[in-house]
């Protein structure tokens, strides 16, 4: 697997999974109906370093983006997102782009990087705690889970 810097021209490639997973409503708090414009104008923002996770085929099966997730002072601070094709799941993927944006993280001065909005049932909690993440609270209900109801929404932090 190739992981590096998305292009202008990838986006097309990003948007089949971000939508199908968007749109699902289990895992972010992003309007399940945003329009293919407003994603890429979220996704590919000019603040965000993205990447994409190709395979041995070059076909895209995952991005991943990081930010400064304060400003000013606390702009040391990272936030990142990631986005790995559903039919690739368990294949470790996600991993490989967590462990990619930790290290470009670091390499570019964040001293840690923070979740705002994890929701709680994402089976990727139990990734981010393995790679050193920890809870710090959680906003109880704070999320309309499809299939679960209301659900909390935790905030998780890790020092780099």
């Amino acid at each position: 697997m190739l992981i590096r810097e998305a292009e202008a021209d990838d986006w097309p490639r990003i948007w089949p999974f971000w939508h199908r997973i968007v749109a699902a409503g289990e895992t972010y708090a992003w309007d399940p109906d945003t329009t293919e414009e407003a994603a890429r104008a979220l996704w590919m923002a000019p603040v965000k370093r993205v990447y994409v996770a190709e395979d041995d085929s070059g076909a895209v099966v995952g991005s991943a983006y990081v930010m400064p997730n304060y400003g000013g002072p606390a702009a040391r601070i990272a936030n990142a997102g990631f986005m790995v094709d559903p039919d690739r799941a368990g294949e470790g993927i996600g991993r490989a782009l967590a462990e990619h944006v930790l290290a470009v993280a670091k390499a570019a001065g964040y001293r840690g990087m923070v979740f705002n909005a994890v929701v709680e049932t994402n089976p990727a909690v139990t990734l981010w705690t393995s790679l050193g993440f920890t809870i710090l609270g959680t906003v109880p209900g704070a999320y309309e889970h499809p299939r679960f109801g209301r659900v909390g929404l935790h905030i998780m932090y890790r020092a780099l």
